[in-house]
């Protein structure tokens, strides 16, 4: 990207590290809510509110971990190469002359750690130089550093104040009821909390307002059926270990799914039929509001124009993205990606959404070469980006001429904080970025990446993206303290 590389109101620089320290201890005052999320079934790795536009139906628009560790940990990076470090980054940058970025950097670069060659590219958000490149170009296993690239996709399409509704509609016969699924894999079992932030919708709160207005209507005995025909193609994906599943790392796919697919909230254990297990929730909870309920649930469309009982609506697309990246959620993560392809009139599958992505950040003037997303979540080990692609999607998503993509910061882990990097950035070398770093993490089976942006202290923020690919199984933790220390000595100092 010619110019836009260059933020005009850059994020966070002219904030000052004092102020990043407020952000930071703000996002810890809500870690309970990353918490929360990140307790159950997701990969290692905010909910800013979003005033909500009117949500779409699914037949047009759609409203819009540390997971148990799988058999074999999902991979993120290839090996990376040799590169040439970028343009030395003129007088008041707070680069060191003639290196671009501080020693350190290259230092925690050359380290076994991070096996072979690994790729890196930082850039100085203020004067858009490029600090240091290396083997940027380089196509490797992202894991789920290609989070960041599915939720571009999402909030490039959708919007940030877009919402999810979940429906039940009329059937073709009297007393059927459709339960319709909108994407909205949050939608959840519990009662809503007060206090809680963002609300999740509440299949609870459907169910009442569903039996409410059947009573009124003088119907007091139903039959459930389900609709999750928003999105198409195999529920699971064949470049996904065989294990995820089962472990549950992830849930298969469905467009209407409740507590993401898990067969209790607090559970990993994920449900074979996602869809038509939703399905019998609401009709325990249908029953238990007096109404006599069919307990045969099928899959059935919708029929057209199908007069709407009751709904419910997600949190904002923003606040979805931000709970996304915090806690690197998995089942979200693919659901989004699907919504996407939807919204661009593509069909809302794997296939769907590898398009999409790619589409989308080529037309924004993020370099796509070397960018094949096999799935949303960055699960599919064949799946490849380079250090390139997501130090200039985070470069834009800085710039204010594009505000839709704010959230795409504004949801990175803090350091030491939040998210997946809450108990990260400990040992000595990579504590110094505490607070002053924040970045999308990514784990797989020989595989490290690390995709975020860092405070140097002197007006000055910079973005950066490490892959790391053939990552020795026996130092996959090593690996996770290289790429610490890498980031933290981005953060002002002499490196």
């Amino acid at each position: 990207m010619p110019g836009a590389q260059r933020w005009t109101r850059p994020w966070l620089a002219r904030c000052g590290r004092p102020l990043i320290w407020v952000l930071a201890l703000a996002l810890l005052a809500g870690s309970a809510v990353v918490v929360g999320l990140a307790r159950v079934g997701r990969l290692p790795d905010g909910f800013p509110g979003v005033a909500a536009r009117p949500a779409p139906t699914p037949s047009a628009t759609p409203r819009p971990a540390p997971p148990p560790a799988p058999a074999v940990l999902p991979a993120e990076d290839s090996p990376a190469g040799t590169g040439a470090q970028g343009a030395t980054a003129p007088p008041g940058t707070g680069a060191p002359p003639g290196t671009g970025a501080p020693p350190a950097v290259g230092k925690a670069l050359a380290g076994r750690d991070l096996g072979r060659r690994p790729g890196a590219f930082v850039l100085d958000t203020a004067t858009g130089r490029v600090l240091l490149e290396r083997d940027a170009t380089l196509p490797r296993t992202p894991a789920s550093v290609a989070k960041l690239a599915t939720a571009a996709a999402a909030l490039l399409t959708l919007g940030p104040d877009a919402r999810l509704r979940t429906r039940t509609v009329a059937g073709a016969a009297l007393g059927a009821v459709v339960l319709v699924g909108a994407g909205d894999v949050t939608l959840s079992s519990r009662p809503p909390r007060a206090g809680s932030y963002p609300q999740r919708a509440s299949l609870r709160d459907l169910a009442t307002a569903t039996a409410a207005r059947l009573r009124g209507q003088g119907v007091s005995a139903v039959t459930v059926s389900v609709d999750d025909s928003l999105f198409a193609g195999p529920a699971v994906s064949p470049d996904w270990e065989r294990t995820y599943v089962s472990s549950g790392v992830v849930s298969p796919v469905h467009a209407l799914a409740v507590d993401e697919g898990r067969v209790r909230p607090t559970r990993a254990r994920r449900e074979p039929d996602p869809a038509l297990a939703a399905g019998g929730r609401l009709a325990k909870l249908l029953t238990i509001q007096g109404l006599s309920v069919s307990r045969t649930i099928v899959r059935v469309k919708a029929p057209a124009g199908a007069a709407e009982i009751a709904a419910v609506d997600s949190p904002p697309v923003a606040a979805l993205v931000e709970s996304m990246l915090a806690t690197s959620d998995n089942d979200l993560a693919e659901a989004l990606s699907r919504l996407a392809a939807h919204q661009r009139a593509r069909p809302a599958s794997f296939v769907g959404a590898r398009a999409t992505t790619r589409a989308l950040l080529a037309e924004a003037g993020v370099p796509v070469a070397g960018l094949d997303l096999l799935d949303g979540s960055g699960l599919a080990r064949r799946s490849t980006i380079t250090a390139l692609t997501l130090g200039r999607l985070l470069a834009l998503a800085g710039d204010a001429r594009h505000p839709a993509l704010r959230p795409l910061l504004t949801g990175l882990p803090v350091a030491g904080f939040s998210g997946t990097l809450a108990r990260r950035f400990t040992p000595p070398g990579a504590d110094r970025g505490v607070g002053l770093v924040r970045a999308k993490t990514g784990t797989l089976t020989g595989v490290a990446s690390l995709a975020g942006v860092a405070d140097r202290g002197d007006g000055h923020v910079v973005v950066f993206a490490v892959l790391a690919n053939g990552v020795p199984a026996a130092r996959a933790l090593a690996a996770r303290a290289a790429m610490d220390r890498v980031a933290a000595a981005l953060v002002g100092g002499d490196g």
